[in-house]
C-alpha cells in the first residue's frame, strides 16, 4: 500500500468536499474518510477520479441505540491493488442514500443486499428490489432487533422458525463486558 498516494488523496478530498469531510482515521496501515450524506456522492466520485475505479464493497452497519443509527461503509481500490480507501457516512432511520451505480456498475447488486438485508433506501437506483428475500417479506434480517432464531412465517419451505443453526454449533458468540471476549469463536479456542 503507498501511504503517501493515499495521503494526498485525503487532502484532495479534503480539498474537494471541505468541512462535509468529517473526519480522517488511520488504523493498521488502513484509511477511512468520514463524509456527510449530503456530500457522500461528491466523495464517491471524486474518489473514482483519483483512481478508485474498483468498488470492493457496499456494507452497512446498524448502531441500533445510537442517532444516527445507520452507518455505510464503501471498500474503495484501484485495480492495481496499491492503494485502498474506506469511505463512511451515517444515515438516518428511513434516510436514503444516493446510489453508485452511475459511478460503479456493480454497486447495483451490493445497494440491492443492504436494501435487502437494512431497509436503507438507494436514491437514483435502478432496480431497488430484494436480492435474498422474497418480495413483501416484511422484515430487514440483519438489524439488530432481528431475532436470532428467525421470525414465523405462513409461507412454507422458504424459511424455518426452529433454532437458529448457529445456536450451539462451532462458532457462538458470548455475553461480556468487552469486544474481545464476546467474538464468536470457535469452541475450546482463544
Amino acid at each position: 500500500m503507498n501511504s503517501e498516494l493515499i495521503s494526498a488523496d485525503v487532502d484532495s478530498l479534503r480539498e474537494k468536499l471541505g468541512k462535509a469531510l468529517l473526519e480522517t482515521v488511520e488504523f493498521r496501515n488502513e484509511t477511512t474518510v468520514v463524509v456527510e450524506l449530503a456530500s457522500l456522492e461528491a466523495a464517491l466520485k471524486e474518489a473514482f477520479a483519483l483512481g478508485y475505479d474498483f468498488l470492493i464493497d457496499i456494507s452497512s452497519i446498524d448502531h441500533d441505540q445510537e442517532e444516527p443509527r445507520f452507518e455505510m461503509v464503501y471498500e474503495l481500490a484501484n485495480v492495481d491493488d496499491s492503494k485502498h480507501l474506506r469511505v463512511r457516512s451515517k444515515v438516518e432511520e428511513g434516510g436514503s442514500v444516493p446510489t453508485a451505480v452511475n459511478i460503479w456498475k456493480s454497486a447495483n447488486w451490493h445497494e440491492r443486499e443492504v436494501y435487502d438485508m437494512m431497509g436503507i433506501t438507494f436514491d437514483g437506483h435502478p432496480d431497488m428490489r430484494r436480492i435474498l428475500m422474497w418480495e413483501g417479506y416484511p422484515y430487514f434480517p440483519l438489524r439488530k432487533e432481528f431475532p436470532l432464531a428467525g421470525k414465523p412465517t405462513d409461507m412454507p419451505d422458504v424459511a424455518a422458525t426452529g433454532v437458529a443453526p448457529m445456536e450451539g454449533g462451532p462458532f457462538v458468540t458470548s455475553p461480556g463486558g468487552d469486544r474481545v471476549s464476546s467474538e464468536p469463536r470457535a469452541k475450546g479456542e482463544s
